[in-house]
């Protein structure tokens, strides 16, 4: 099989601050800063963006996840005003927590005002307490994603009154517009359990892997090919990984021992590893003290490391 190219992409700090992955001056950013890092990822030529989606953190789980969870669909749209050209991606939106009529009306309308740019990821969810609130079946959240997933394609779609006739959902002679800029809006599925990977290689164009490390890689993908042969689907599908953190450049400062550092070259020379395996697309993070230090890594790896992946 042929080793495809690998593109780069990136989850913005500041508009989610999980203590799992937050430096420490986010806490004190803003609208401004993630503004400043929106445009120094677009001028480094990433693939995509990313925002995260949580409605609201219970206090159990508040001091390890904080309650900092910018809304994706605001913070994509207003990233996408003061970007050109890179794409915007969910990840992920927690799709079963809406009425998929609300979801495509919302990312519908993100991606016709940024001219076809949008990336929809989706995933399952895992705070009960956000399900419960909305009034949305935590338990059963599997089943719901995988209709919901139906439904979005079709309101999706191009045509003005989609139509989609489920067992949780049926709608038709509604009109939405505007419709999206792109006929077909990507559809990548985040997770990895046996079931999340399951519904990427069946439902979706694309998988997203929830920090499956490298050893992990090589059997998920193989399922994922596996699954999708024994379906007959054929077509392109996007296979993701989650780098580990990095730092272009000899740091003077602890990054943490399972940061990737060293030089453009060494970098890249790790990092192809994925490609190797199969992988399509990397999302990439950098350690940083501060906004200009992470913006000077952001256009390091860009200008110096990017270059050498494929």
């Amino acid at each position: 099989m042929a080793v495809s190219a690998l593109a780069y992409g990136i989850q913005l700090p500041v508009q989610a601050q999980s203590a799992l992955f937050a430096e420490g001056w986010e806490a004190a950013a803003g609208p401004g800063d993630l503004v400043a890092l929106a445009r120094a990822v677009d001028r480094a030529g990433f693939g995509y963006l990313a925002a995260c989606d949580h409605v609201a953190i219970p206090r159990r789980l508040a001091p390890a996840m904080s309650t900092v969870w910018y809304d994706p669909v605001a913070t994509l749209a207003h990233l996408s005003a003061v970007t050109e050209r890179v794409r915007l991606l969910s990840h992920v939106a927690v799709v079963g927590l809406r009425h998929p009529l609300s979801t495509a009306k919302q990312y519908a309308t993100l991606d016709h005002l940024s001219g076809g740019r949008l990336i929809l990821g989706v995933g399952a969810g895992h705070v009960r307490e956000e399900f419960e609130a909305l009034g949305a079946d935590f338990e059963r959240r599997g089943a719901v994603l995988d209709e919901t997933i139906d439904a979005l394609r079709a309101a999706l779609g191009p045509e003005e009154f989609p139509e989609h006739h489920g067992k949780l959902y049926d709608f038709g002679g509604l009109g939405q517009r505007p419709r999206p800029a792109q006929r077909d809006v990507p559809l990548w599925v985040g997770g990895s359990s046996p079931a999340a990977v399951r519904r990427a290689a069946l439902k979706g164009d694309g998988w997203l892997p929830q920090g499956d490390p490298r050893e992990r890689l090589p059997a998920q993908i193989a399922r994922l090919r596996r699954l999708r042969e024994e379906a007959g689907i054929e077509g392109p599908f996007t296979v993701g990984a989650i780098a580990e953190p990095l730092y272009v450049g000899r740091a003077g400062w602890d990054v943490g021992r399972r940061t990737l550092t060293g030089t453009p070259e060494e970098i890249a020379e790790s990092l192809r590893a994925y490609r190797v395996m199969g992988v399509h697309q990397i999302q990439v993070r950098f350690r940083s003290r501060d906004l200009a230090e992470l913006i000077e890594q952001i256009g390091l790896f860009g200008a110096e490391v990017a270059p050498r992946l494929n």
